[in-house]
Formats: structure tokens, C-alpha cells, sequence
């Protein structure tokens, strides 16, 4: 019996593994993208409704935002379709993409599948100008369409046994919705499985540097960025090997790294502050 359980759950997984489009790799999703779009829409709401939401209207920060964001967005469909990579623009055609910038004084931003999107005021004065918060935008939905929340859920399934054979419903399973407020919610701190999460952050930091640079800012701003994050920290940071984040100096060296590839996509989109 015991053989024949190991046996289910391990064709489970072999069959939720599949190539990843956009990062080029076998990744684990357990979960369906639309069913996790459906809960990232009401926790967003939910979180708009108990922070304060500034208006692009009256607010140039949160222009600014919707502005970065909808380009990065748009490269992003411009980058798949030069690749002909139909799979991906397809999912991307379900993205109801929304931009918010929110009154918090956190150094935060963060996007949650189908395309949700929310910056915190307490990032500007490190980000100082559009391109470097293109970096951060670009890094952000990364994450999302590149399905790291589905991979670490899943991943986080798997660590605490829960049951991943058939269809995985989360609706109204309180096991589930944990998992995925640990995952998503903001301000998650997610410790399963530290050296992918940390191979997920250099992914995002690659092709997010390069959805950036196509969408006209300057991938260059990348690096004082994340030197201006490092020095924000004031080195209270655990070693690398217990963190889900890269250690800023491996950060920033593989960041230049990427560097040129991201320079090949630039065209300047003009005046930016």
C-alpha cells in the first residue's frame, strides 16, 4: 500500500512538472494559474480596501507608477512575441494588469499573479527615478508571469505532505489558503527551499533587467539601485545560505553580468526623472 501511495504522488509530480516558457527550466506547479489568479484578486482587494491607495489623478508618484508599470508590461508582450512564444503571450492575454502605488513608509513592491501590482511609497526615495523603479517593476512581475508563487506553493505542498494528487482545489481549504498567504500576502516571509528561492531571484533580476531595458529605461540603473538597497539595509542582513535573497554583493556582480544582454534591448523612451 505504502509502494503504491509513493508510487501516485510520485507520478503527481512528474506529471505538475513541466518545461517553464520564460525561465527555460522544469519547474513544479501543483497549482492552476487561474485558480491562483482568482485568490490573488480578492487579497489584493482586500489589502487596497485597508491601505491607503493614492490617486494617479492628484498623486505624480502614482502616475509615475501606472506609467512604469504599463510599459513594463507591454514590453513584456513585445519581448514573447518576438519570440514567437506563443504559450506565454496566450497566458498573458489573462492578465488584468493594475498598478498601485500605497501611503507606506516599508521599502516594498510586489506583484501577485494575473497581473497585480502594488509599490509602496517608503521605495521611492531609494529608487530616486523611473528607470531604477522600472528595475524593481521588472524584477516584481517577473516573479508572477515566470509562476515562481505556483512553484514555491507547490514546493511548500510537498514539505508539509499535503495532498497534491488530482485536481488541487484551494477554495474555502483553509490548508491551502495558508499556504498561499505565505506565499503572496504581503510582507510573506517564505523559508522553504532557500537556494530556490534564491536561483528565482537571480531569474527575475535577468529577465526583469531586460523587460526594463525594452521598455526604454536604462538597465545601467540597476546596479546604484540595488547599491542604494544594500546601503539602505545597514548590513543587518543573515549570511546568504539563511536568506531567500542573494547576498547584495552576488546580487549586484551577477546584475553586471547581465548587463549587456539587457543593453541590446534598450531604446530610450525619452525624458524620464
Amino acid at each position: 500500500m505504502k509502494r503504491l501511495l509513493f508510487l501516485l504522488l510520485a507520478s503527481s509530480v512528474f506529471a505538475a512538472c513541466h518545461k517553464n516558457a520564460i525561465t527555460n527550466r522544469n519547474q513544479l506547479a501543483l497549482f492552476k494559474e487561474e485558480t491562483l489568479q482568482q485568490m490573488a484578486l480578492t487579497e489584493y482587494k482586500t489589502f487596497l480596501s485597508q491601505n491607503q491607495v493614492m490617486s494617479e489623478t492628484t498623486n505624480k508618484d502614482a502616475e509615475m507608477v501606472r506609467r512604469v508599470g504599463s510599459r513594463i508590461a507591454k514590453a513584456i508582450t513585445d519581448y514573447y512575441t518576438q519570440k514567437g512564444a506563443t504559450e506565454v503571450l496566450k497566458e498573458l492575454a489573462t492578465y488584468k494588469w493594475e498598478f498601485n502605488l500605497v501611503n507606506n513608509k516599508e521599502v516594498n513592491a510586489w506583484c501577485m499573479p494575473g497581473g497585480k501590482v502594488v509599490v509602496y511609497t517608503g521605495l521611492l526615495p531609494i529608487t530616486q527615478n523611473e528607470a531604477a523603479l522600472a528595475v524593481v517593476l521588472g524584477h516584481e512581475i517577473t516573479h508572477a508571469v515566470a509562476h515562481h508563487g505556483n512553484e514555491r506553493m507547490s514546493q511548500g505542498a510537498l514539505a508539509q505532505g499535503l495532498e497534491v494528487a488530482g485536481n488541487i482545489a484551494t477554495s474555502g481549504n483553509s490548508k491551502y489558503n495558508s499556504l498561499f498567504n505565505n506565499v503572496f500576502a504581503p510582507g510573506a516571509q517564505v523559508g522553504f527551499l532557500l537556494p530556490n528561492s534564491r536561483k528565482q531571484e537571480y531569474e527575475a533580476d535577468h529577465l526583469g533587467l531586460n523587460f526594463a531595458a525594452m521598455a526604454g529605461y536604462n538597465p545601467r540603473e540597476a546596479v546604484p539601485f540595488w547599491q542604494r538597497m544594500a546601503a539602505a539595509g545597514g548590513g543587518q542582513k543573515p549570511p546568504e545560505f539563511l536568506s531567500t535573497h542573494p547576498a547584495d554583493e552576488n546580487r549586484i556582480a551577477k546584475i553586471q553580468s547581465y548587463m549587456n544582454e539587457a543593453l541590446t534591448y534598450y531604446k530610450p523612451v525619452g525624458p524620464t526623472r
